[in-house]
């Protein structure tokens, strides 16, 4: 039994020693065990106490859950009547909008038919504006390609310029005040001579005007062209302003100045911006360069001088006749007075009648306060 099993060390190890440690170590399990069962239970009811409180607590959340669920659910039948109804009036709100709605687009289609068929007839009315724009304006543009071949052509051109001169002539002159195609002395004629009043010296006016130099200038594509055509038209002014000098000034039976008319205003400015010393040899030859505008202008001028003119020619007769417009008027003073003096007289004598009629209103009131006197005492002798 006391054998020895192993050594631990320098201890020897018996069976009975063997069995001790195992009896121990066997009540050591035994120990824990119950110890971990111990503690098991306890945690088990410790478990099913926190169980039951869940459980109740459940319990008591389920019963608030019903009740709000039974709330709730009368909360939603009152809703849904709420809603029922709302639904119906929200129907019939939507019924009557839609009705309104589709009156509303009704007429509005109508409006915008009708408008739209008012702007489809205006617009046709504007095509039509248009087409006969349009046909004006290729008219028009025919008119300018003939305008452009009678000033290519040099007759054509100076039968224009003579034209437009003429008309800008008889517009304002009287038929006495001015002459075309006259014939001075010379044996030149010029395109129209004005006369001025009170001096018996003619103004001369030219209306041929040399225009292909102009025309060059403006198609010169270079500058070297645009030199070129720059010295032909100071060269072609200056011999035609020359020209006019030497033809139209005539000592004691032309002005001292003769004016060459430019039927164009584009022409006459490019004259004035890019060649002023032509402008300035021209008045140094006392000839004048005149435009369309400034030829009016100097008409206009004329026909004041002629105005005032006649005037001064007919002065002696405006005098006689103002004398005549004294006398009637101190004529009419005299009338007048007299017409005062018989509206007087009438006064006076209508007062004397206002008098005279007072006067017979009074005797008659009196005649009758007399009769009904007499009345009175006639019937108390009758008593």
């Amino acid at each position: 039994m006391d054998r020895i099993l192993f050594l631990v060390g320098d201890i020897p190890v018996t069976w009975s020693d063997a069995g001790l440690a195992l009896a121990g170590a066997l009540l050591l399990a035994f120990l824990v065990v119950g110890l971990s069962l111990n503690r098991a239970r306890r945690e088990q009811a410790e478990e099913a106490a926190a169980a039951r409180e869940r459980q109740h607590e459940l319990d008591d959340k389920m019963a608030d859950l019903g009740r709000q669920n039974a709330e709730l659910s009368g909360r939603l039948q009152t809703m849904a009547e709420v809603l029922s109804s709302r639904q119906v009036d929200l129907a019939r709100v939507l019924t009557d909008r839609l009705d309104s709605v589709g009156l509303r687009v009704g007429q509005g289609l109508e409006t915008s038919s009708k408008a739209t068929t008012d702007n489809l007839a205006r617009l046709g009315e504007r095509l039509a504006v248009i087409d006969a724009a349009q046909a004006r304006l290729t008219g028009l543009t025919q008119e300018v390609v003939s305008l452009k071949d009678i000033l290519a052509n040099k007759q054509s051109r100076g039968a224009f310029g003579q034209g437009r001169m003429e008309a800008i002539v008889r517009d304002g002159l009287p038929p006495d005040a001015y002459d075309f195609q006259f014939t001075l002395s010379n044996r030149t004629r010029p395109d129209c001579v004005i006369r001025l009043p009170g001096d018996h010296r003619v103004l001369a006016v030219d209306a041929k005007f040399p225009l292909e130099a102009f025309t060059a200038l403006r198609d010169a594509a270079h500058d070297e062209a645009r030199k070129a055509a720059q010295a032909r038209v100071r060269t072609d002014l200056g011999k035609h302003v020359k020209d006019v000098s030497e033809r139209y000034l005539l000592p004691g039976e032309t002005q001292d100045i003769a004016m060459i008319f430019v039927p164009s205003e584009s022409i006459y400015a490019d004259l004035i911006e890019h060649f002023d010393d032509v402008i300035q040899r021209a008045h140094r030859a006392r000839v004048v360069i005149l435009s369309p505008s400034l030829l009016m202008m100097a008409i206009q001028v004329t026909q004041s001088l002629v105005r005032d003119a006649r005037m001064r020619e007919q002065s002696h007769v405006i005098q006689n006749e103002v004398r005549h417009l004294l006398a009637d008027v101190a004529r009419l003073k005299e009338r007048v007075g007299k017409l005062d003096t018989h509206f007087r007289q009438a006064q006076d004598d209508v007062a004397q009648i206002n008098v005279t009629t007072d006067k017979i209103g009074k005797r008659g009131d009196r005649i009758d306060q007399l009769e009904f006197q007499q009345a009175g005492k006639l019937d108390l002798a009758a008593e």
